[in-house]
């Protein structure tokens, strides 16, 4: 039997309504005492009343994360958390703000706290990843693995429909990729199933009513279990092409990863029989010939803009994605081919059925 190898995971996890309201508890637990909240310039407002709420252990608000962890803005970042003498970073937020939060932990080593606010499961894993001259390179280091991780839904529930489903769809690529990765195992696998279910039965009920609490904890539940996969074994095609489309395009990641799930898993669909299979079950269809279909029928329903031309990516954009993506690739379960590529992204950027 194949040797599981797990990637370490958070410790000190707290999940549950209103959990955020024990913040300042928790990080004094922890023994962190100048403690620097990192947000999106969006998040502001939200980063300042965590700052009263943490009272004297708060070293203000950094509201300075922004997609994709440019180089530039990581560098000033790590600048003001040596010149603050931070001992804490805690992200409130997506994404982008738990990845500056990495990117001044990678030259730092300062611990870092999370409160996620969408579905992006970053908090989870020990990978990072930061962009420069238009590229976008990801890594791994233990030092980035957040110390705690406060789930708390009913931040949540002030998520607009779009950018819930965009957040869970992205969660779900994560759980999808796990079942074909390099280094997949039943355990993980079992997870991404359960991840994929959990997510594909929350997203709908979110966008047909925000104020849901309980799809919200289904949808957090679904998206822990997704960053747990990400976390534990590698990534492959779909997570190549996204990184490509950020890096090189400044696209929206989620809504990139929501689009081109589709494509990417249509692709690999006789590629890896078993977890094609699984996955198949997990969305619902009868063969694995559907799955993209499946997933870009989901999108559909959950109201999520299908084509990538409107999201920013130029008319030669899938002709350049698709060569960069074959110049420098990720694991796959089957090879790298160009033309079929090619035109799997120009269905994408069209919005377009994959098959």
């Amino acid at each position: 039997m194949k040797d599981f190898h797990y990637q370490a995971l958070p410790l000190d996890v707290h999940f549950g309504n209103g959990k955020s309201a024990e913040a300042k508890d928790i990080l004094i637990k922890h023994g962190y005492y100048n403690v620097l909240i990192i947000t999106t310039p969006g998040q502001k407002e939200a980063g300042q009343k965590l700052s009263q709420q943490l009272q004297e252990i708060s070293a203000g608000v950094y509201p300075h994360a922004v997609m994709h962890v440019p180089v530039e803005v990581a560098d000033k970042a790590v600048e003001f958390a040596r010149s603050n003498d931070i001992d804490c970073c805690l992200a409130l937020g997506g994404g982008s703000t738990i990845g500056l939060a990495k990117a001044i932990a990678l030259k730092t080593h300062l611990p870092i706290v999370t409160i996620p606010t969408t579905y992006s499961g970053s908090e989870m894993t020990t990978i990072y990843g930061i962009t420069e001259n238009n590229l976008k390179t990801t890594g791994k280091d233990i030092h980035i693995l957040p110390k705690v991780v406060i789930y708390d839904p009913e931040l949540n529930l002030t998520l607009p429909a779009q950018i819930s489903a965009c957040s869970g769809m992205n969660a779900m690529a994560h759980a999808v990729e796990a079942l074909y990765a390099e280094d997949k195992n039943p355990i993980v696998s079992l997870m991404a199933i359960e991840s994929i279910k959990a997510l594909k039965f929350a997203l709908p009920m979110i966008v047909d009513d925000l104020s849901d609490i309980s799809a919200r904890q289904k949808a957090t539940y679904g998206a822990w279990l997704a960053g747990v996969c990400l976390g534990s074994v590698g990534m492959a095609i779909h997570h190549k092409i996204c990184h490509t489309l950020g890096g090189t395009y400044n696209l929206s990641h989620a809504q990139a990863h929501a689009i081109t799930l589709a494509y990417s898993v249509h692709y690999n669909r006789n590629a890896d029989i078993e977890a094609m299979d699984r996955l198949a079950e997990a969305l619902g269809v009868s063969s694995r010939e559907e799955v993209g279909l499946a997933v870009y029928r989901l999108n559909q329903s959950l109201k999520i803009p299908m084509a990538l031309k409107d999201t920013g990516l130029p008319k030669e954009g899938p002709a350049n994605v698709a060569q960069i993506v074959c110049d420098s690739p990720y694991y796959n379960p089957r090879d790298y081919d160009y033309e079929e590529l090619k035109d799997l992204l120009n269905k994408a950027y069209q919005g377009l059925p994959p098959a």
